[in-house]
Formats: C-alpha cells, structure tokens, sequence
C-alpha cells in the first residue's frame, strides 16, 4: 500500500509513535547531564524511562501500522541510534565517570564498550529467526545498574566482568529478547516486569540496598542466564 492510501489521521498517528521513539533520545541526555553530575540514582531513573519507551513503541508501531502508513522513515534506524546511546555510549560514559576501576583501566574499559557495541550492531544475524539475541546484547545499561545499585565487588571484579561481558557479544549464545520470544514467553515477561520493579525499588531507595530487592535482581540475572543456557544448548 502507498502512503497517499491512508489518511491524514493515520499518519498523524504513526509520526507520533516516531516522535514517542524519538524522545528515548531526550531521557538519554537528561540521563548524561546527570551522570555529568554524578547524580547516579537520577542518570539510572532516566534509562529506566528509555528502557520502557523503547519496550513499548513497538508495540505502537504494530498497532498503527507505522511500516505501512510511511514507508519513507525507518523506525528501526531511527530505534537503533537511540539504543546505541541509551545502551552504551551513556552507559560507557556513567562507568568512566563512576571510578569503580583504577585509573587507566577506566578509560581503557570505556573504550572496550564502546567497540564492542559498534561492533555488535554491525553485525548481520544480530537477533535469530526465532528471536533470540545472539551473543550478549548491547545492554550495558544493565550491566551498569548492577554495578552502582547491586554489587558491591572490589575493582579486580568489575575489570573481569567488563571484559567477560566485552566477549560474551561475540559468542553464540542465545539471549532472551522479552518482547518477541515465544518460547517461555509467560514466565519471561513475568520476571521482566518483576526485575523492571526491582530497578525502580533499588534505584529509589539509593544509596541503600534492601536485602530482598537484591535477591530480586540476582533471581532475574540468574532466571536469564539459566534461559540462554537452556536455549542455547538444549532447546
């Protein structure tokens, strides 16, 4: 179908799910003036708020069929540039800034994250034909809310997880992607919700660290590794 098939409401519609795609990019940058200010707690708040856009507008986007009613304008395009600052480039800048590793190691780990995730989205078969992400995905916003609001390693740690999650992009293990997965797709969601819950508790509550809500965010860590093990070697 062309573009000049549909009305005027309709694509008024679909250029707002663009324009509600769009604004992740705006709570990245309020996320960077705060890590600017070391003011972890609001920097992480931010992400939350673009991790949820970016959850739900694909949603929107299918529901008003975006695709069709302007075929012109690449949503993914427009989906991947904001995943890439929002999943690793502010992320990468909060872990420069947060001197959880000596000096010298913090720019240099910086500089891990940043070219393993250019590399990532390059790549072709980046998400399998039934949906799985291969190899760890650029998700280091994650792994920075682990850093600051769960651990409580020593720098030697944080080194070696860097590193092994810098390495884990490139091997073919079968991550979750949450919304798409078909396979557990129940459970799944429900632990994602749960953990989406469990961000919100710790970062609300930081600098403190209730017992369950760690418990919390172990349990979800360890509910998603269990699951790429599973579809990676047995399914």
């Amino acid at each position: 179908m062309v573009t000049s098939e549909f009305t005027t409401g309709q694509k008024a519609l679909a250029w707002g799910v663009h324009i509600f795609t769009a604004t992740g990019l705006l709570a990245g940058f309020m996320a960077l003036l705060a890590v600017q200010a070391h003011d972890w707690r609001t920097a992480m708040f931010w992400l939350i708020a673009a991790l949820a856009i970016d959850g739900i507008d694909g949603t929107f986007a299918r529901m008003f069929r975006v695709k069709e009613v302007l075929p012109r304008i690449d949503g993914k395009l427009i989906d991947n540039v904001i995943d890439f600052v929002n999943y690793a480039l502010i992320p990468a800048y909060m872990f420069y800034e947060a001197g959880l590793v000596p000096e010298g190691w913090d720019l240099a780990l910086t500089f891990v994250i940043l070219l393993v995730s250019a590399l990532y989205y390059g790549r072709e078969g980046m998400i399998s034909d039934d949906h799985y992400f291969i190899g760890f995905p650029v998700m280091w916003n994650m792994v920075l809310f682990y850093y600051l609001f769960v651990t409580d390693f020593p720098p030697a740690a944080y080194i070696v997880l860097t590193l092994f999650f810098a390495v884990l992009h490139f091997v073919p293990v079968k991550f979750a992607y949450p919304s798409r997965n078909a396979r557990f797709r129940i459970p799944t969601i429900v632990v994602t919700v749960v953990f989406m819950a469990t961000m919100i508790g710790l970062v609300y509550g930081y600098p403190e660290r209730p017992v369950w809500l760690v418990a919390s965010a172990y349990g979800s860590a360890a509910y998603f590794g269990v699951l790429a093990a599973y579809a990676t070697w047995v399914e």
